[in-house]
């Protein structure tokens, strides 16, 4: 009976303090840490098994933020995320790990390895920090993807290290172990999602579709660790899948209810992690004053890992911004126009023109294809076009300076994965108690010194806010020009019909094509006669808006948010039809 008293004051912690941190402008985190903290001196020693955070709590925290990932923006940064989650993780584990071995020679080189890679990777629930300051999108988008990535790499680098100190250290073992690991949670993860999004699409209960929603994290999480994979790279995996299809695939009342409660349930795990690290550290610096003389050990090498973690970081990020590419990415630009006007002037009906020239595979390729054949792969090449043309324009739109690397490198705080990996360590490694305040001390200190300190820096630096839910005027009018254009071209179709097959009066056409050329979309017009074609036209609308984010021509906030204002508006027009439409 203990346990529901403490589940109810813990809600109840959580929601003031996620209500203090916006009146106080202090992150909700920092807020939850130090209450925990607090309470600890009152409370009898508290502790939780890390297997619930590894496998209770992380698997839907990492999946919920993957479901919300900007998918534009992370596949135009890919390659740096890719380089943060991986290279930037096995360089810092293994200088931290020459540290460990140095300082605590009783732990030997593959178990400072372990604990190198424990403190090595930033933190998906300490970046909701970030968040909430107002950063530039690009630099939340790469933040976040490095801190949904990796938690592979460190736990791969903690298994293989941890299995080294009996079978011996081998870096092709390692190197093999990592690939299948990553590989088994990708494709899970994926087939996971895709089966996520088929199944649910068939059960018309909103209520029973989001309870379905809440164990795909968990059915993608658990078969691929007993396969020997990373199971939260699983639960990455399928978040996005799902996020991707969800415009195709989920209804506009499935979409309202998950975001909703997801978001509910993201607030508590992620503000319990948080508490459960303040109640938690008294009991840990406790256990190690009464083996080690005193927590000065301790803390001497959390600030020296700290140092070194923040110097790797610096001198990385420094090189991903100065190899942004400019002058590359100026010739790509005009190898992309050149091949763009050569297909303006091909008539797909004619036979392909031989000779040489440039661009020849492509010339042999349409050759041997008939005339709809090549009217289709012109299609697909001009898309690949204009998809690349637009990524450059978000690249020259959202350049990466050093004051965007600062904040990058400060922002990369340790939190929960940091925690809960270092308490997997076996009971028989030496200096247990030590290591794992070590990992409590280097997450407080860089969610303290980090966290706190962030929006001075911000300030510092004179960034201009502009958070990822900022839209941009231009942006929004012209995307709602693309969408009315959309719906006008569904009432041009002949033959339109309504959901029930049949013809749609020519009247009522003609008023949603005036009221569509001149005015704002919402102002449809509203009579019973006219809420079929509007459901039909937020149809299209919906459609349009699945071509343009293949195009990614807007970015993924504004496309969001116009999801979100059709579903609204089809949910209106289903209530005043009435539960007889249904």
């Amino acid at each position: 009976m203990d346990l529901l008293p403490a589940l109810v004051v813990g809600i109840v912690v959580i929601a003031i303090s996620t209500v203090l941190a916006r009146r106080l402008g202090v992150a909700g985190p920092l807020i939850l840490v130090a209450v925990g903290l607090i309470a600890s001196l009152f409370l009898p020693p508290f502790a939780v098994d890390p297997e619930l955070i590894l496998v209770g709590i992380l698997p839907p925290l990492l999946y919920a933020a993957a479901v919300r990932m900007p998918a534009i923006e992370f596949r135009r940064d890919a390659l740096p995320i890719t380089g943060l989650a991986v290279i930037l993780v096995a360089v810092s584990a293994l200088l931290l790990g020459t540290l460990f071995f140095f300082t605590l020679p009783e732990l030997g080189f593959p178990l400072a390895v372990a604990l190198g890679a424990i403190l090595s990777p930033t933190d998906a629930v300490a970046t909701s920090i970030v968040k909430k300051l107002g950063i530039s999108p690009r630099v939340v988008t790469m933040l976040e993807g490095e801190s949904l990535l990796n938690d592979a790499t460190a736990l791969v680098l903690l298994r293989s290290a941890v299995a080294a100190v009996a079978a011996g250290f081998s870096f092709w073992g390692t190197v093999g172990s990592f690939a299948w690991g990553v590989t088994v949670a990708v494709v899970i993860g994926v087939v996971m999602g895709m089966l996520n999004l088929r199944v649910r699409r068939w059960i018309p209960s909103v209520a029973a579709n989001t309870a379905l929603g809440f164990v795909v994290p968990f059915l993608a999480f658990l078969p691929t660790e007993h396969l020997g994979g990373s199971g939260l790279v699983a639960a990455v995996a399928a978040g996005i899948t799902t996020g991707q299809g969800t415009t195709r695939f989920s209804t506009p009342e499935q979409r309202v209810s998950d975001g909703i409660n997801w978001r509910t349930v993201e607030l508590l795990l992620e503000g319990a992690v948080f508490l459960i690290m303040g109640l938690e550290l008294r009991d840990i610096v406790t256990a190690t004053v009464q083996k080690h003389d005193g927590p000065w050990i301790a803390v001497g090498l959390a600030l020296a890992a700290l140092g070194i973690v923040l110097v790797v970081r610096t001198g990385y990020v420094t090189l991903i911004v100065a190899l942004q590419g400019h002058r590359a990415r100026q010739r790509q630009r005009e190898r992309l126009l050149d091949l763009d006007e050569r297909l303006e002037a091909f008539d797909a009906d004619r036979p392909a023109p031989s000779g040489s020239g440039r661009h020849p595979l492509l010339r042999r390729r349409l050759q041997r294809e008939n005339p709809e054949a090549r009217r289709r792969r012109v299609g697909e090449v001009r898309a690949r076009i204009t998809r690349g043309l637009n990524d450059l324009d978000y690249y020259q739109a959202s350049p990466l300076g050093w004051k965007h690397g600062t904040i990058i490198v400060w922002a990369g705080m340790r939190g929960v994965v940091t925690l809960a990996a270092a308490q997997t360590l076996p009971t028989e490694t030496p200096a247990r108690e030590l290591l794992i305040l070590i990992a409590f001390l280097v997450a407080l200190i860089s969610l303290l010194l980090q966290g706190l300190s962030l929006p001075f820096v911000i300030r510092l630096l004179r960034i201009p806010a502009a958070g990822d839910e900022t839209l941009s005027v231009e942006e929004q009018e012209e995307l709602d020009r693309e969408l009315r254009a959309a719906a006008l071209e569904r009432l041009d179709r002949p033959g339109l019909l309504d959901a029930q097959g049949a013809p749609v009066p020519e009247a009522l056409v003609a008023a949603a094509r005036e009221r569509l050329a001149g005015q704002p979309r919402d102002d449809l017009p509203g009579p019973d006669g006219l809420l079929e074609l509007r459901v039909l036209l937020i149809e299209a609308m919906r459609e349009r808006l699945i071509t343009l984010s293949h195009e990614g021509a807007f970015s993924s906030a504004a496309l969001r948010h116009e999801l979100a204002v059709l579903d609204a508006d089809q949910l209106s027009i289903e209530l005043r039809r009435g539960p007889e439409s249904e």
